[in-house]
């Protein structure tokens, strides 16, 4: 294990930390070695707004996977999310010196790198920029213009920001966890990584992140993102609303959500009944797991009123033929699913992290509620396939257009800004 390429992706949500570590087979499919969990404590939609607290959960979640497979931790592509992410699009254009050549890949890096340099609003910063079509000289629509003759190359552009306060929250964690950074990966990415196959993106889908904090939206067409959102409600809004509607803990409210709660009050028995404990000395709080179910309902279907209207005003609505795919440990909520179609009228399943999974011996890592964190340790291998590749390719001329489709994924990770390291990575850096 020892000359292994060993990569470790960390999620830093709002109501867990987790840390998974995973190596890639002779098939290619991910191994997960071992795993990291830590309750969060100081993050809050998404957002660190404690950085102790942050920091002694990253620690426990390190330490726990690093009794669990002997290995030492170092280095950690981590996600990145909340509500402060923005996204926009944005047009580019470079007016290449040489007409005679065709378009290799140092022009469209100059093309991407001048897309870091738009004015963003006072306190944001650019996070990725992700290319979405090129047209060379006016002519036509392609996602990879590498050996295409001409003189101007355009592109469009979704381009993701986030606060800089937040990002730098992040690094101040990461660091005094005594870890280093190798990728900063949006966490919807990450997630649409482990959850979606190729079909489904080019078919047109929506991949809908239910996190603790936030739920996280992108759209995919054509193989392309084309669209991402954050709404700053998660699961957490349930349990705060089933404890202030039915008068109990926050601790009573969660329990009751996972083994009771329902997205769909008509699929829950009218005439069942949960009884809670209550405080010393008071009888026990008897709970109609239908009324129960009307409140999850109501807090879901606001939910998807704002999914709704992101689905509506990208564009893409009417494209997006593999429908709806719900991730995150949200997803798991009874009758989710089914309440998502009945409010879109789109087919609707869950997504868990099998697809690129090979032998585990952990069950739970199969769970929706870690697809973000298999996608930053997939991500991280894409990642790092590709600059190697680059690294064996400086010395020769690109002679042929190629299959661009997870090439361009991977240039979108790759080519994000280093955000929050300050010294170079060493990519054959072991554990």
């Amino acid at each position: 294990m020892q000359n292994e390429t060993i990569v470790a992706g960390l999620d830093i949500g709002t109501t867990k930390i987790c840390v998974i570590l995973g190596r890639k087979n002779e098939f290619g499919k991910l191994e997960i070695l071992g795993m990291g969990n830590a309750e969060s404590g100081g993050v809050t939609r998404g957002v660190v707004t404690n950085i102790e607290k942050t920091v002694q959960s990253i620690r426990a979640a390190i330490k726990e996977a690093e009794q669990q497979t002997g290995i030492k931790i170092g280095l950690v592509n981590v996600g990145i999310a909340g509500q402060h992410i923005k996204s926009l699009q944005e047009h580019g254009v470079l007016i290449r010196d040489n007409s005679e050549t065709e378009i290799n890949q140092e022009d469209i890096k100059r093309l991407i790198d001048n897309m870091y340099r738009l004015v963003v609003p006072p306190g944001d910063q650019i996070i990725h920029v992700m290319p979405q079509e090129f047209t060379v000289d006016h002519e036509g629509l392609t996602q990879d213009p590498v050996g295409s003759p001409g003189v101007r190359l355009e592109a469009n552009f979704h381009i993701i920001t986030g606060q800089i306060s937040a990002i730098n929250n992040i690094s101040k964690c990461v660091k005094r966890a005594e870890l280093s950074i190798d990728e900063v990966i949006l966490e919807p990415l990450a997630s649409s990584a482990s959850v979606l196959s190729e079909e489904e993106k080019e078919a047109g889908v929506v991949l809908i992140d239910i996190g603790g904090g936030t739920t996280d939206l992108a759209i995919f067409h054509d193989r392309i993102l084309r669209h991402t959102s954050v709404i700053p409600f998660g699961g957490n809004i349930l349990t705060q609303d089933i404890k202030d509607g039915l008068v109990l803990t926050s601790q009573q409210a969660e329990l009751l959500k996972i083994r009771f709660g329902s997205a769909l009050a008509p699929e829950t028995k009218n005439n069942e009944i949960v009884s809670i404990p209550s405080l010393r000395g008071r009888d026990p709080k008897e709970i109609s797991v239908r009324n129960l179910a009307h409140i999850i309902q109501a807090r879901m279907e606001d939910i998807i009123e704002h999914i709704a209207y992101e689905i509506h005003t990208c564009g893409y609505g009417n494209k997006l033929t593999a429908g709806i795919v719900l991730t995150g440990g949200g997803s798991l909520l009874q009758h989710i699913s089914q309440l998502f179609e009945y409010r879109t009228g789109m087919d609707t399943r869950i997504g868990y992290p099998n697809e690129h999974l090979g032998k585990c011996k952990i069950d739970l890592i199969k769970s929706p509620m870690y697809s973000t964190g298999i996608g930053l340790v997939l991500t991280g291998f894409d990642s790092l396939d590709l600059r190697k590749k680059n690294q064996s390719q400086l010395s020769h001329e690109v002679s042929a257009k190629r299959d661009g489709t997870k090439d361009w994924f991977n240039r979108i990770i790759n080519g994000t800004k280093k955000l929050l390291i300050d010294e170079e990575v060493d990519d054959t850096k072991s554990y």
